[in-house]
């Protein structure tokens, strides 16, 4: 394995009273709170009140910012970051997924620059010092909860990119898998496949000797794929809810890159289509990777054909090792398409009328990724096979 310093220091209150540390947690910041949070949804199943009757309790002075975006907009985060210096803000508490988190991510850091936040996203400033930041998790999927990451859409330029900070690490999460039984069956599918996705991208890497991440990582895959359909059929299990709920967390804290470099070209992909189209962030990837997958595996068959023996239960006997790891790539596929994701850009009616806008977007930073570096014919077959 390679060389490696871990940090990650989120505190995670995990559990159905997972909330009653708030108050306790919200005594170390200042007076002023920033509540952020997307489309109300946090207000119908009652989160937003729950939210709210602690700070009270803790005697802040709430301010909030909702309307966060699906696809979170630089747009949104200006006007948190504007209301940040312009009322003293103290701690930003992120109530929502992870699209209301990577929001705030950008609106703690803007909060201490004198730019634009675009600047941030864009990587033309390094990001040094931010506001404190926590969350309350009410979607299982991306691991922002537990992570330095964001990812920003700027509806203007059609332009999404990735960035991070070790700065902009949450304070706290509070994780209650009671608050997540509220989603609907299509968001309980993106979440899925999002947290399946990253477990995908830190697996295929080109370290050597990484046989407790890999562990870990089919571990989790298996668990996601035994639970899934059950929780599917049962969207008000806080049992099942609470599985999903850690591995989307584990799925993305760093714990399974340890000692390696993950790939995430599929999701520089899916980052250029969303842009464009404004489709679901996992919606695109239940699409693109697999076809990915498919362009990949004369790298290194052996690691693929691995998972889809270990992971996907596929009988090697009598096949080639390409054969059996194109075998575990279409029962991913099949995998997501049973629970109600995409797996067709058509799905979206998106067809091949901006394909060299998307390509331009991924390739803006050159060839990409680490398991293997993909040029722009790559990214076009990619987009072509998912038609």
């Amino acid at each position: 394995m390679n060389s490696f310093t871990f940090y990650n220091p989120v505190k995670l209150h995990f559990g159905e009273d997972a909330l009653e540390k708030l108050p306790k947690e919200l005594a170390q910041f200042g007076q002023k709170v920033l509540v952020v949070y997307g489309g109300g949804s946090i207000k119908k199943n009652g989160v937003y009140n729950a939210v709210i009757e602690k700070l009270q309790e803790a005697g802040k002075t709430i301010f909030e910012l909702s309307g966060v975006e699906p696809n979170p907009r630089v747009e949104t985060a200006r006007l948190g970051i504007e209301i940040c210096k312009k009322e003293g803000i103290d701690l930003v508490l992120a109530v929502g997924g992870g699209s209301v988190i990577d929001c705030s991510k950008l609106i703690v850091a803007g909060a201490k620059y004198d730019g634009d936040a675009w600047d941030i996203v864009k990587r033309k400033f390094v990001v040094k010092d931010a506001l404190p930041l926590g969350t309350v998790l009410t979607l299982a999927a991306t691991g922002s909860e537990m992570n330095s990451g964001s990812v920003i859409t700027n509806a203007s330029t059609e332009e999404k990119f990735s960035w991070g900070s070790p700065a902009v690490f949450p304070k706290f999460s509070i994780l209650n898998p009671a608050y997540t039984v509220t989603v609907p069956k299509n968001h309980t599918v993106y979440g899925i496949v999002d947290m399946m996705s990253h477990v995908f991208e830190q697996y295929f890497h080109n370290a050597t000797n990484t046989p407790i991440t890999d562990e870990m990582c089919e571990g989790v895959l298996r668990t996601v794929i035994s639970t899934a359909p059950k929780l599917i059929e049962d969207l008000e299990n806080v049992t099942l809810r609470e599985t999903i709920l850690l591995a989307g967390t584990i799925g993305l804290n760093g714990f399974l890159s340890i000692g390696s470099q993950g790939d995430w070209a599929s999701h520089n992909i899916e980052h250029a289509v969303s842009a464009i189209y404004d489709i679901p962030h996992a919606g695109g990837l239940a699409i693109l990777q697999p076809h990915w997958m498919r362009l990949n595996v004369s790298v290194n068959p052996e690691r693929f054909a691995g998972i889809a023996t270990r992971v996907f239960g596929v009988d090697a006997t009598g096949k080639t090792t390409e054969e059996v790891a194109h075998e575990g790539i279409d029962r991913l596929s099949a995998f997501w398409t049973s629970l109600g994701a995409p797996n067709r850009l058509a799905d979206y009616d998106i067809d091949d009328a901006k394909f060299d806008q998307i390509v331009e977007h991924a390739m803006e930073n050159g060839p990409f990724g680490n398991f293997n570096k993909l040029q722009e014919e790559d990214v076009r077959t990619i987009l072509q096979n998912a038609r």
